[in-house]
């Protein structure tokens, strides 16, 4: 182990563990890692922490207890330090603040909608006492260019500053890959897969006949908004406007700028509105509240002009080129066009779309660009479903998790390896062939072996989108809790190999260290196995989500 964190001539650092990529999953393993002793380098490509939660603009994705169930202790701390900060700060009436659970947008997807810059702010302050005292190394914008390999080991990585352009390396006992798309996982060499599987391949009952690498979901550059009737907030008319306004998936029942969609689990169109009313039931159907980060209600009068909700749905869901396994260029080029449909998507809605008093367009819809901080308003990042994939050492399978593919299981599969607890339903959303698929599920277990790469030594997937899981499974895995879990086992695991100068995977192949391992795990406050059915079922009342678990509502012997 490396005594201390040093540096040479600044372009030099030395340090136990490399966490690449500062989303959820890069903090958790770096937060585990430094607590547990270890010297972090944390490196991430731009000014904020958070990934999904924050600089992509997605509201928490998560099951239906979070409220009630902690599968993390560490996971449900933040989301504390969330609530805590907006008591804290921001002026709550009095009934919000007596509010159970506090939901700062009052947002249909989360029990805790929320500003994703309070998400950035909160996720500094949880690193705040590494961060000061040393143990962690905070690389802020700075962009991976390169892996260190020798002989299958990976010894570190090498970055260049955005903003200075300075190179700096990192040499580090064992490498966290944590990054949005495994970036990388590509550099360095590991065996992957990205895109869809074919059944021969994975054995998965909703896997495709044939596999198609290409075959990638749809990604979205968010953007937040508030509205403010009667004035006139319009954008100007983004270029290549005319093609977005007219572009429609070949399956899809209207251009993709409007309000027909298809549903996710009957594959009927139905109208999915700007606004749609204010009951409960309305406001499930329609665009407004489903992401909305701040409720006006909920804050003393005057403090917010308007509600703010984030747009982060079909209308601004890019399909048109893959991101991964194309050319720089090529991926440039999408990522442009992306932000192109985002902007069109606005404007379609403060200009044409049409309204229940018979005219057309929201003109007092306000773009929030100091939400993201960036100059065209749009998140700093987009929000990807999927990355680059290891072929690990095992392959979360449908016939583990799912409920169709498991005819008479009354639980999913039980991992003797298990780091962690998942449930999400298994949402593949839409490709430029496919309609979404959305696929009952058990609540699961997480094995370790997802996490290591079946050659490459000293290096851990340590992000949702790109451990070992296959396009069905990432559908689940690919949420905020879940992310954040696998962080957290992915730097318990890099502190033990570092302590006992082992490689990772040594690990899971001893029965003493992996108990020594899980132990550690549960110290720590991570569920390695779900509770009795009958207290989730009881729990349930209490907590929100849309996405109902068929599993809940039948138990487990179906």
């Amino acid at each position: 182990m490396f005594s201390r964190l040093f540096s040479s001539h600044g372009a030099g650092l030395r340090a136990d563990v490399l966490v690449i990529g500062g989303g959820l999953g890069g903090v958790a393993a770096a937060l585990t890692a430094a607590s547990l002793g270890m010297q972090v380098v944390l490196a991430e490509e731009l000014d904020w922490l958070g990934g999904q939660a924050s600089s992509q603009g997605v509201p928490f994705d998560e099951f239906p207890w979070n409220e009630t169930v902690t599968i993390s202790r560490t996971y449900s701390a933040y989301r504390e330090r969330i609530r805590d900060y907006y008591r804290r700060n921001l002026p709550l009436t009095a009934a919000a603040r007596e509010r159970f659970p506090l939901n700062p947008g009052s947002g249909v997807v989360s029990s805790l909608c929320h500003d994703p810059r309070v998400s950035a702010r909160v996720l500094e302050d949880v690193l705040g006492a590494h961060l000061l005292s040393g143990r962690i190394r905070l690389l802020r914008c700075h962009r991976l260019v390169g892996v260190d390999v020798e002989a299958d080991v990976v010894r570190g990585a090498s970055f260049e500053d955005t903003r200075s352009g300075i190179r700096v390396t990192v040499e580090a006992e064992v490498t966290i890959d944590s990054s949005e798309t495994g970036d990388a996982i590509a550099l360095a060499g590991v065996e992957h897969v990205f895109g869809a599987e074919s059944r021969e391949d994975t054995g998965e009952l909703h896997a495709l006949e044939r596999g198609d690498p290409f075959e990638q979901q749809g990604f979205n550059w968010s953007y937040a908004v508030d509205y403010l009737p009667g004035e006139d907030h319009t954008i100007d008319r983004p270029e290549g406007y005319e093609h977005w306004r007219s572009w429609k998936l070949d399956y899809w029942p209207g251009p993709q700028l409007g309000f027909t969609v298809l549903d996710h689990f009957t594959h009927e169109p139905k109208q999915r509105l700007l606004f749609a009313g204010d009951t409960d039931e309305e406001t499930l159907r329609d665009m407004w509240h489903f992401r909305r980060i701040a409720y006006r209600r909920l804050f003393e009068p005057g403090f917010y002009a308007s509600d703010v909700s984030i747009f982060c749905n079909g209308q601004n869901e890019y399909h048109c080129k893959p991101l991964l396994g194309v050319s720089p260029e090529a991926q440039a080029n999408a990522l442009v066009e992306a932000k192109a449909l985002s902007l069109s998507s606005l404007y379609w809605l403060q200009t044409e779309a049409p309204r229940p008093d018979g005219g057309q367009g929201y003109s007092g819809l306000r773009l929030r660009r100091d939400v993201f901080e960036t100059v065209d308003g749009l998140a700093k990042q987009p929000y990807t479903r999927e990355g680059r994939r290891i072929v690990p050492e095992v392959r979360l399978l449908e016939q583990h998790v799912g409920i169709a593919a498991r005819p008479g299981a009354r639980s999913a599969e039980v991992f003797p390896d298990s780091i962690g607890v998942a449930a999400y339903r298994l949402n593949i959303h839409p490709t430029l062939r496919r309609d979404a698929i959305d696929i009952d599920c058990f609540p699961y277990q997480l094995p370790l072996g997802a996490l290591l790469p079946q050659r490459v030594e000293r290096f851990i997937a340590g992000c949702c989108k790109t451990i070992g899981t296959t396009r069905v499974t990432n559908g689940s895995v690919r949420h905020h809790p879940i992310d954040w879990v696998i962080g957290e086992a992915a730097g318990a695991m890099a502190a033990h190999a570092v302590k006992d100068s082992l490689v990772p995977r040594a690990i899971r192949h001893s029965p003493e260290r992996l108990e020594a391992l899980q132990r550690t795990l549960s110290q720590r406050g991570v569920m390695l196995r779900w509770p009795e059915f009958e207290h989730l079922k009881a729990t349930h009342a209490m907590a929100r989500s849309p996405a109902e678990l068929t599993w809940l509502a039948h138990g487990p012997a179906r």
